[in-house]
């Protein structure tokens, strides 16, 4: 099944598209020949999308059972539902956004109306390093799914969340993932049916904080992908506050609660605000010793 999509001056594939892999040699989602691969579990069946950009339209084609599917949303997937109107204005209220705005115009937020393969991930990458957390997330993929339709050799599905669910926590733990983050993805896969079913980011946002071991980090960075939620704030996060108090305020560090007063003017984007400051390389003057990277099979 092959599409095309007209796309926006300046569209970034690579900025927009990067924000749904996980690391460089994501399993489920990454480049191939300058084609850009996403394996996914649609309500229609398992199915693969490829997505890439010449001239001035992005060519769609999709594989497998899920292809109808994966067609009809490829230009959410690919960030081209994502409402910009407005946000040159609103940028304005700080000189760094209004700049980073004008350098980062084609970057695009994704909306994949799939919750669970970003929660599999977010789970993985809670309190942990990035290295972490992409060794366990390919570990699990590789231990708990298939290879995805098309025609791509390395290209892996998500896992089934009815497989996951079923899945005892002590099995997780040679994968890199302790009885906490295990239970907890279980937990999401036992649900992910609801997830998957609820109409917008608010909905999504307030099913998962009811599940325990879901908190406003690991609900918010779902949301913006599976939503494309432009004012999804990850609260709780390790780096964050320092990157945008010092971006916003010259200030080398920062808590949960600057960073959501100096993101007030952007009411409704500050989730963008966010991600800008991120793409740009801004970073809070580093102290002390990095993180440890740890084993958990060891543990």
């Amino acid at each position: 099944m092959t599409e095309r999509h007209e796309l926006p001056e300046r569209y970034d594939i690579a900025g927009t598209l990067g924000q749904l892999s996980l690391g460089r040699h994501d399993p489920c989602a990454r480049w191939v020949d300058g084609v850009y691969w996403l394996a996914a579990r649609t309500p229609q069946g398992p199915g693969s999308l490829a997505l890439r950009s010449a001239g001035r339209f992005l060519h769609v084609e999709a594989y497998g059972e899920g292809a109808g599917w994966l067609a009809e949303q490829a230009d959410a997937i690919a960030g081209l539902r994502d409402d910009v109107t407005g946000f040159a204005a609103l940028s304005k209220a700080h000189p760094l956004v209004a700049r980073l705005a004008r350098e980062h115009a084609g970057l695009r937020l994704p909306a994949t109306r799939l919750a669970f393969p970003r929660l599999l991930r977010a789970v993985c990458e809670q309190k942990v390093t990035g290295t972490e957390a992409y060794r366990a997330y390919a570990a699990i993929v590789r231990k708990l799914s298939a290879k995805a339709p098309g025609p791509v050799d390395n290209l892996w599905l998500p896992p089934d969340p009815d497989v996951v669910a079923a899945t005892p926590y002590y099995e997780f733990h040679p994968l890199g993932l302790e009885q906490r983050r295990a239970d907890t993805l279980r937990r999401v896969a036992a649900q992910a049916g609801r997830l998957e079913r609820r109409p917008d980011s608010a909905a999504l946002t307030a099913h998962l904080l009811t599940i325990r071991g879901i908190g406003p980090w690991t609900a918010a960075e779902t949301a913006a992908v599976v939503f494309g939620d432009p004012d999804a704030v990850s609260v709780g996060d390790f780096h964050l506050p320092n990157f945008v108090c010092y971006a916003l305020a010259g200030e080398p560090r920062g808590t949960d609660a600057r960073m959501l007063e100096l993101l007030a003017p952007f009411a409704g984007q500050r989730g963008r605000v966010c991600h800008l400051i991120e793409v740009s390389g801004i970073g809070a003057p580093k102290y002390g010793p990095r993180m440890p990277i740890r084993n958990f099979k060891t543990f």
